[in-house]
């Protein structure tokens, strides 16, 4: 075998070797800093953390939609499984809520189409014992996030959207 193709193999085998590597740890080096940012460096963790309004220079989360209320709950159920619920929105206004884990796989999506008196349900890693009845979401990895949108176009409608997000609840069992 000539020099060249020794040298054209050996790039081919390391791009793909980077290219691998960088797929595998991009996700978990993404989540990892939006969980510090969203947990206020880990401050706050189990417990719903509420946006301010989006305004021009909001910029939490990538392009933030003015149109809606955010919170966040960054999640650590290494400390075991939790209860997450939201309360509805007045005037059956739309609330979503999403739960990303560690690799920045949604792994649930719940919204008042499906639950117009709230949203409940139960947070758990494999093998974690959960109470009977309750909806349970099962997650890959101890770390994620649950994140609530509430539509809030207008600064009334978003403070009625702020007052009730703020029932809502992520916390241990």
């Amino acid at each position: 075998m000539n020099a060249g193709l020794k040298y054209a193999l050996a790039f081919a085998l390391a791009a793909g070797v980077g290219h691998v590597a960088t797929i595998l740890a991009a996700p978990r080096a993404i989540m990892d800093v939006a969980l510090g940012k969203l947990s206020n460096d880990g401050a706050a963790i189990n417990r719903f953390v509420f946006g301010n309004r989006v305004t021009q220079q909001s910029r939490n989360v990538v392009r933030p939609s003015p149109d809606l209320a955010y919170a966040s709950c960054v999640y650590d159920l290494s400390r075991g499984p939790l209860l997450v619920t939201a309360a509805p929105s007045p005037d059956n206004g739309y609330v979503s809520l999403s739960v990303f884990d560690a690799r920045t796989d949604n792994i649930a999506v719940f919204d008042t189409g499906q639950f117009p008196q709230g949203i409940r349900f139960v947070l758990a890693r494999e093998g974690q014992a959960v109470p009977a009845g309750e909806p349970v979401v099962r997650a890959n990895y101890d770390t994620g996030v649950i994140l609530d949108r509430r539509l809030a176009p207008t600064a009334e409608l978003f403070a009625a959207a702020d007052k009730a997000r703020r029932a809502d609840s992520c916390a241990p069992l």
